[in-house]
């Protein structure tokens, strides 16, 4: 449970800190409840996510001779927070897997990546998330997750890369992902 008025009050601590008064500037004065919000109802709203009940209420049961080919979804934007620093990184998925019993919207796909993606999280374990939940959640032969961010922390501080991009993946099971996604041989 999120303690919004606590999390106003360390922000307004945060900002005074750093040697600017909320409460003295009218640039700042609503910070602290515009900070709260973004992170609670935004940035991290994937914590409020049930990954087991989105998967299962976003499926359905495929026929014995139902379709089992690569379903893949490309280009999906994604937007991160890095916990070391508390900063955005945004950019794309593209996500797939090989059906199995059941048959996932190709939407559900893309709101798998956002709840994972929109909690304190490092990149790397975004994607290995994503396919362990749709191998053990919605019973996939085999999934990919790939994701490409651009990082604030790597272009606005420390080594000053702003045309850097972060390039993850994780798979389990079925081989034909990689060429459906493009990395494949």
């Amino acid at each position: 449970m999120v303690d919004r008025h606590a999390a106003e009050r360390a922000i307004a601590a945060f900002l005074r800190a750093l040697g600017h008064d909320p409460e003295a500037s009218s640039e700042l004065f609503d910070t602290p409840a515009r900070v709260a919000e973004a992170f609670e109802r935004d940035l991290l709203a994937g914590y409020s996510v049930d990954i087991h009940a989105l998967l299962q209420s976003e499926s359905v049961a495929i026929a014995e001779d139902g379709p089992r080919g690569s379903v893949v979804v490309r280009d999906a934007a994604v937007s991160a927070v890095c916990p070391h620093h508390l900063l955005p990184a945004m950019g794309v998925a593209t996500v797939g897997y090989l059906p199995g019993d059941r048959l996932v919207g190709i939407g559900t796909l893309t709101r798998l990546v956002d709840a994972y993606a929109r909690r304190l999280t490092l990149q790397e374990a975004i994607g290995e998330n994503v396919v362990r939940a749709l191998v053990e959640h919605a019973g996939a032969r085999g999934a990919y997750c790939r994701l490409e961010l651009k990082h604030a922390c790597l272009s606005v501080r420390g080594t000053k890369q702003p045309a850097a991009t972060v390039i993850t993946v994780a798979r389990r099971g079925g081989a034909i992902l990689d060429v459906a996604s493009g990395d494949g041989p």
